[in-house]
């Protein structure tokens, strides 16, 4: 018997493009092992499950969340017999976006594994299934940065009914809380003056005038302080994605 990790493990390689001996001299599994567990991937689902192209219900709240890990920090990658893989990669140092993108993932595709591949530093939070490319139309070749990235009709009206998610996954993917500092005198003497502000930054211009949109959508100012970067600085604008966004953990 082989536990979760380590057949996680061997899925992701098979989906790397890896060899069925390679795979299997560097775990310690059989050939036969390892073509059952790859073609048993793709006999796991069925069409009636898909909330777009069947009778499936979507966890809203989920997936506005794991829109938001997706367009920052995921990517589909199209397997064998149809089967695609949603691979959200995390930093090791936030335990909790760990935790946050295998919940949402699972919501999403409810009844079906959800795996966790390590690697030095990070861990890719992974499900397997055929309707992936259903909810993510984003799916392109390339970098998304390289290609035009719109959100459906369908999936606007979701941002709009919970654009708290929505910005929770785009900051806790691309995003950061940091401290900013600046001086001003004051009788004669120069103080420094610390205050929060979030950050957001992404190579697509797309991506980025996404998340402009849903901060408007929700009152939140913005500016950017470079063409990748988007600074929310304000008290009233840091106090509001405190409440919905918050830092990463």
């Amino acid at each position: 018997m082989y536990d979760g990790r380590t057949r996680a493990i061997a899925l992701a390689a098979i989906a790397a493009g890896e060899s069925l001996n390679s795979i299997g001299k560097r775990l310690g599994i059989s050939r036969s092992t390892l073509r059952d567990w790859r073609d048993r991937v793709g006999r796991m689902d069925d069409v009636g499950d898909c909330p777009r192209c069947s009778v499936g219900t979507l966890a809203v709240g989920p997936y506005a969340l794991l829109l938001g890990l997706y367009l920052g920090d995921g990517c589909l990658s199209a397997l064998k017999k149809g089967v695609y893989s949603l691979r959200i990669a995390c930093d090791d140092k936030y335990p909790r976006l760990i935790d946050e993108a295998e919940a949402a993932m699972a919501a999403v595709h409810p009844g079906r594994p959800v795996h966790r591949v390590r690697a030095v530093g990070c861990t890719a939070v992974v499900s397997y299934w055929k309707h992936w490319p259903c909810l993510f139309p984003q799916h392109g070749s390339g970098p998304k940065h390289l290609r035009r990235i719109e959100l459906a009709d369908w999936q606007q009206e979701i941002v709009r009914e919970r654009p708290g998610e929505f910005l929770r996954g785009l900051f806790h993917s691309d995003g950061c809380r940091v401290a900013n500092w600046a001086s001003r005198r004051v009788g004669g003497v120069v103080k420094r003056y610390e205050y929060p502000r979030y950050q957001f930054s992404n190579e697509s211009a797309d991506i980025i005038r996404l998340c402009q949109w849903t901060l408007e959508l929700v009152g939140i100012p913005w500016r950017m302080s470079r063409p990748n970067v988007l600074s929310v600085a304000r008290r009233e604008g840091v106090a509001a994605l405190d409440r919905l966004v918050g830092p990463k953990t």
